[in-house]
């Protein structure tokens, strides 16, 4: 037995057979051959071993699942004997011999430009299902070993270097009941989108990839940050129990779903949600969610070779105001940059990404990304409570320009006779100490502010919060921090705007106390944080956490305030 410590970064405990997810390296070289039907029977071969692979998944999925499931590996084998993709290799293969996965690489890139750009959802969707089954094939034209996460069918325990946010995309929670990686924080992309998936992940473990052998039976403790590898069986039995102590808890915490957020002395907040995907907005309505305080637009154009058509961000975008039936609904403009990189813009590399060219800066360069971006959310608008808010927003320049931006399009739109609603509140992100500073002259501009605290906490105290060897200074409840978090409250509330704050300290029992004393408006957070937090709130009075909040503002060290939140709570 191995225990492994690392950072608890979702909430539960899972206990599976491990999976080793590895990704292989799919770059194509454009190569001449010779010998042209060699390389076409290279082809044929490569077809017949993917069609037998997914005759094998569709009909386990269909005895698993049933047969809707079933369906989309239908239309994978469809496309796998599709003339129209597979003649036009073939033919490319033999007229400018070359070789067979670059042929079929820019054929199939073809199609799904096409199906990408087309009105309709359902031929966009075609778009993802070419690309999962070109790479397939491509899997086996390169001498590849690479299991698609989407396609996992057995329960497990996913074990990574790390996880990409187009993995955890993938993750399907029926099967996925945990993960592990060696790298990450609290803070790390991975690790949101596990708590949007509400499934336990313990992260920055250093070393569990070394360690774990595929198949071996893992506990993942999510609560502790604790990694055990082929435990006893008493270990077993002592997590199955910790597994059902949590449930019950989530269950008590459940009954508080369609409760209003209120505090002991009744002042109501609001509690919302961060999502990445429209996939996400259930688990925002099964636990409660008040709103979507964040939703991150940046895994539209993840996973994918090219940026993504309007039509096709239209679609989510009123996916999700749909879905939410009226409810605020907070929209984060592009937010690339820093550990979050598109390959297809082939930026150039940065000494210090965090704070080089991304987010806004990146879209006030490239305004046709940016303007197609805004058109999709401008034409989305009547379907639900939109909000719109632009990151890194660092001066009152930067938010004027975007939301002239904004305005030109709106125009345009309604030139164009489409309608657009008059009742979008526009805000921003405040994550750079500057901004922060000067929050009483953005707050006579901007409708509101959400706090993005990841990315303050790591400017205000010069700690990139992804190298672990500087993780001590990630303090959220250092008095710095607090102190430029009421300078935004107060600022916001001076002049009748709202304040809310979306980064993690938003869902954390530490934290909430000090941020209900000081006036935050809206919590948003990510989803299975959002009934342990109203549970919390509704023990607090809010006037007694102004006390508190004014003690805290006073103090030296970030311990100094843990060791004061924690008095209360004892």
């Amino acid at each position: 037995m191995i225990k492994i410590e690392g950072i608890a970064a979702s909430a539960g405990v899972a206990i599976a057979r491990a999976f080793k997810l590895e990704h292989p390296d799919f770059t194509i070289n454009k190569k001449s051959v010779a010998d042209t039907a060699s390389e076409v029977a290279r082809f044929d071969e490569a077809l017949v071993t993917s069609q037998k692979e997914l005759e094998a998944i569709k009909e386990r999925t269909r005895a698993e699942l049933g047969d809707k499931k079933a369906e989309i590996f239908e239309s994978h084998l469809l496309i796998l004997s599709d003339p129209e993709l597979i003649d036009p290799v073939r033919a490319m293969i033999g007229d400018e011999q070359v070789n067979a996965e670059y042929a079929l690489n820019e054929t199939a890139s073809q199609f799904i430009s096409m199906f990408e750009n087309m009105k309709s959802a359902y031929l966009q969707e075609r778009a993802a299902d070419m690309r999962d089954v070109t790479k397939r094939v491509l899997t086996h034209l390169l001498g590849l070993t690479y299991v698609n996460p989407a396609e996992i069918s057995e329960e497990v325990i996913v074990i990574a270097e790390d996880l990409t946010p187009s993995d955890t995309a993938q993750l399907n929670r029926k099967y996925v009941l945990g993960f592990t990686t060696n790298i990450g924080g609290r803070t790390s992309h991975s690790a949101i989108m596990a708590r949007s998936l509400e499934i336990p992940a313990v992260v920055g473990t250093k070393d569990v990839v070394e360690q774990v052998n595929k198949g071996d039976l893992v506990i993942v403790d999510g609560l502790d940050g604790t990694v055990i590898i082929n435990p006893t069986d008493e270990v077993v039995a002592e997590y199955r129990t910790k597994q059902a102590k949590y449930q019950e808890q989530r269950a008590e915490w459940n009954k508080l779903r369609d409760q209003p957020s209120m505090s002991k002395d009744g002042v109501h907040v609001e509690l919302a949600a961060n999502i990445g995907t429209p996939n996400d907005v259930a688990g925002v309505i099964d636990n409660g969610g008040e709103g979507v305080g964040l939703y991150r637009t940046e895994f539209l154009y993840m996973g994918r070779d090219k940026l993504p058509s309007e039509d096709v961000q239209f679609n989510a975008y009123k996916t999700v105001l749909e879905k939410m039936e009226g409810k605020p609904v907070v929209v984060r403009t592009l937010d690339i940059g820093g550990d979050k990189e598109l390959p297809y813009l082939d930026l150039p590399k940065e000494m210090n990404p965090f704070l080089g060219f991304r987010a806004v800066r990146l879209c006030l360069d490239r305004t046709d990304i940016f303007r197609t971006q805004l058109r999709a959310l401008l034409r989305a608008s009547v379907y639900g409570n939109l909000r719109i808010m632009f990151p890194m927003i660092a001066t009152l320049g930067e938010f004027r320009e975007a939301k002239a931006l904004l305005l030109e399009e709106k125009e345009k739109l309604k030139a164009e006779g489409i309608e657009v609603s008059e009742n979008i509140q526009l805000g921003i992100m405040v994550e750079i100490p500057s901004t922060a500073v000067l929050a009483d002259q953005f707050a006579k501009e901007v409708d509101f502010f959400s706090i993005g605290t990841n990315d303050l906490i790591q400017y205000t105290m010069a700690a990139d919060r992804m190298n672990e060897r500087v993780s001590y200074l990630y303090q959220p409840y250092n008095p710095a921090i607090l102190r430029l978090v009421k300078m935004v409250i107060d600022a916001a509330h001076k002049e009748g705007r709202w304040a809310g704050m979306c980064g993690e300290m938003a869902g954390d029992t530490t934290a909430i106390p000090l941020l209900l004393g000081l006036g935050l408006d809206e919590f948003s957070m990510s989803a299975t944080s959002i009934l342990p937090a109203r549970s919390l709130i509704s023990k607090l009075s809010k006037a007694e956490m102004q006390e508190l909040a004014a003690k805290a503002l006073d103090l030296q060290t970030a311990e100094q305030v843990v060791e004061l939140v924690q008095s209360i709570q004892a």
